[in-house]
């Protein structure tokens, strides 16, 4: 990835993302939420049905449940700041494992981080929701 020169209200915004993703990695649901606001509002638009996961407790649980059966990290291959200085488009990977079973895990993604005073209030997330059923399935 290119080096990203950014102003000081979007690096701010940029260092809280990274934070996000250094938690994903650690499998760290704590560390993860202390970057979001009280009332995050979490979207899976390709998960059958849809999926809107609301407030920070909810997202918690979540993410504590996702951590028991996945373990990956998270490479930034693209950050996209967008006219809205709260808003970034980021493109990365998730490598690992899925942990019952020891299959490995690896997904492309693209997600719409929304910011307000410099925490994470609203993170869309796509992906291709299958690799976790071929991962599962393996």
């Amino acid at each position: 990835m290119a080096e990203l020169v950014l102003d000081a209200h979007r690096q701010r915004n940029f260092e809280t993302i990274q934070r996000v993703f250094a938690a994903v990695s650690a499998g760290d649901a704590d560390a993860q939420v202390a970057n979001y606001t009280e009332d995050i509002t979490l979207e899976f638009p390709f998960t059958d049905p849809p999926t809107i996961v609301q407030g920070r407790d909810a997202v918690h649980e979540r993410l504590t449940n996702a951590f028991k059966v996945f373990q990956f990290s998270l490479e930034i291959s693209g950050v996209h700041p967008c006219a809205d200085a709260d808003e970034f488009i980021v493109e990365f990977t998730g490598s690992g494992t899925y942990l019952p079973n020891g299959a490995p895990y690896e997904n492309r993604y693209i997600a719409v981080f929304g910011f307000r005073d410099g925490m994470i209030e609203r993170q869309r997330e796509y992906f291709d929701p299958t690799q976790a059923a071929k991962s599962a399935n393996a």
